[in-house]
């Protein structure tokens, strides 16, 4: 008859543990941010001045990426999206001024919605029309323009955007710390 044979098990030495321990928290941190990065807000940089004095370049922004999942753009609030340029290589930050099925006019350097001006304290510069004059906003499509007026690609260049081309609804500016601000 052959000799039982004994199993040892022993606990992991404390160091052993604790390493073990730092790879699992750090696993999980960096599969949480890249979650939240894709899926629920990602952080952006402002890069030009479109949006001055709302945004300043070099702002550094946090979008939520659930807003326009789970709900409609609403009035005035600051997006980012893809452009409908030809060759842009970065998203753009603009305000939105016109939602489907409104009606958006541009005079004497004032925005008419549905025949009523828009109060915008945010707006610097006189707004000039272009060729948006007196247009509906088509359905699934919103209206946009940057705050600085006179220094802004906006929709009065390249048209109406297609809400599946934004990315997102700005929360806050959070960097620098003298500029934080939240919600617009």
């Amino acid at each position: 008859m052959p000799a039982p044979v004994a199993v040892i098990i022993a606990p992991p030495t404390r160091k052993h543990s604790v390493f073990w321990e730092w790879v699992e928290t750090i696993l999980v941190a960096l599969i949480l941010a890249l979650v939240l990065r894709t899926f629920v807000v990602q952080p952006y940089q402002v890069h030009l001045h479109s949006m001055i004095s709302t945004l300043e370049e070099g702002d550094m922004i946090l979008v939520s990426k659930l807003s326009y999942k789970l709900g409609s753009p609403s009035r005035q609030d600051v997006v980012v999206f893809l452009p409908p340029v030809q060759g842009a290589e970065k998203d753009y930050v603009k305000r939105v001024i016109g939602l489907p099925g409104d009606t958006l006019d541009i005079k004497d350097g004032k925005v008419y919605i549905n025949n009523k001006e828009l109060n915008e304290p945010y707006a610097k510069g006189p707004t000039n029309g272009g060729k948006y004059n007196h247009i509906q906003i088509d359905p699934g499509t919103v209206f946009v323009m940057g705050d600085n007026r006179t220094n802004s690609s906006d929709s009065r260049m390249f048209g109406p955007v297609s809400m599946d081309k934004l990315e997102g609804k700005v929360l806050l500016v959070f960097w620098p710390f003298n500029r934080i601000q939240w919600g617009f």
